[in-house]
């Protein structure tokens, strides 16, 4: 009996190490998937109120910014257009009459990759495509994130048609100057990017990445050397949403 009871004292130590091991190490090296970890176990209000008080410090600026374009605050709806060659992230929001004005535009301050969408993890790549936003992180390493839900349906359809399997994930608009794979804003930035979001609803936000601004004439729309035939239909879906988006 004494061994049976000092097996099971054993394989119960060995389990809690290996847990408290696996917390350590999903803490220090994704801090972000902890972050949306303690999310899902703290509920949506917890992680609202955290970021709360954003609204009072960021609502009256933005408040006065949307009168002055036209639009009603908040709005309905928004669209994020990040364009990658031209480091620069667009916010649209509808008139009363439910046309897109331009409300802002904020400089991307870090963005690693090239032109092309992310294949794969580790491959250095911002996404490219159409998103939304699926979590807001007001405890990230990086003062304040939100995730896009990359890889989305189409992202996964083409792994799959191209044999790819480890997609990546976990990409972020955030705070500070520096990032691989996400869109860095800088901290001011983000927190007025995030308490839009919260005054708007992460459900009513869209999100367009593109590699360059497809309204220009000047940008070309070929796919980067190497990139796989179906990059081509990608492109010319980005071109017709943008289109929509012009003063």
């Amino acid at each position: 009996m004494r061994r049976v009871w000092w097996r099971c004292l054993t394989w119960t130590s060995a389990g809690l190490v290996a847990l408290a091991f696996s917390v350590v190490a999903l803490k220090v090296l994704a801090p972000e998937a902890w972050g949306m970890l303690m999310h899902k176990l703290r509920g949506e209000k917890a992680v609202a109120g955290a970021a709360g008080d954003l609204i009072p410090k960021v609502g009256p600026g933005l408040a006065a910014l949307f009168a002055e374009k036209g639009c009603p605050y908040p709005p309905e709806q928004l669209t994020f257009i990040a364009l990658k060659a031209e480091k620069r992230l667009e916010v649209w929001a509808p008139l009363a009459g439910g046309r897109p004005r331009l409300v802002k535009e904020y400089p991307v301050l870090a963005a690693s990759g090239r032109a092309g969408p992310k294949l794969r993890e580790g491959d250095r790549q911002v996404p490219e495509g159409l998103y939304r936003i699926v979590f807001l992180n007001p405890r990230s390493r990086f003062h304040l994130a939100m995730q896009i839900d990359y890889p989305n349906e189409f992202d996964r359809e083409m792994g799959w048609r191209d044999g790819r399997e480890n997609l990546g994930g976990e990409i972020f608009i955030h705070g500070d100057a520096a990032s691989i794979g996400c869109l860095a804003m800088g901290d001011p930035a983000i927190e007025e990017l995030y308490g839009l979001i919260q005054a708007t609803g992460k459900e009513h936000v869209r999100v367009i990445i593109a590699p360059a601004d497809f309204r220009n004439a000047v940008a070309g729309r070929e796919p980067p050397p190497g990139a796989p035939e179906w990059v081509g239909t990608l492109y010319e879906q980005i071109g017709r949403e943008l289109a929509g988006y012009r003063e």
